[in-house]
């Protein structure tokens, strides 16, 4: 029988510990501060990984020039986005391999379809920035 209330779970010893964990209690300015250190150490592991590393080295500099290169905020919002996209896609990649690793290294049907899905969406992230690209710079110099 649930004793913890009417919400499922409420008598779970894992549940119980995660609502009490400080963190999740702060609230307002407080709370967003802190989220913002745990986004910033997410980003300081993302450039541990060789990956998102490259990324970043070829990303930045594209970010730069779509404001040269796009002609109205929209594409330069374009070129950007694109370019943002693939580094969020690789960090989601990323942050799933972890989660299976600390799972198991051994290796497990489901474990492989997980990391396969998590690297076909970068490629297609990367296709995407790739033909946002190339149409721009075709539009611009074509």
């Amino acid at each position: 029988m649930n004793q913890g209330g009417d919400r499922p779970g409420a008598d779970d010893p894992a549940l119980l510990a995660h609502e009490g964990l400080t963190h999740k209690k702060r609230q307002g300015l407080h709370r967003l501060i802190h989220a913002a250190g745990f986004s910033l150490a997410g980003l300081r592991e993302g450039l541990k990984e060789p990956a998102f590393r490259l990324e970043v080295t070829v990303g930045l500099p594209m970010i730069g020039l779509s404001f040269w290169l796009g002609q109205h905020w929209i594409e330069v919002l374009l070129l950007a986005g694109s370019v943002v996209l693939v580094m969020i896609v690789e960090l989601l990649n990323t942050a799933i391999e972890s989660a299976l690793d600390r799972v198991g290294l051994q290796w497990h049907p489901l474990t492989k379809r997980a990391k396969d899905l998590g690297s076909a969406a970068v490629v297609l992230a990367l296709l995407l920035c790739l033909t946002t690209w190339v149409m721009a710079l075709w539009s611009r110099f074509g």
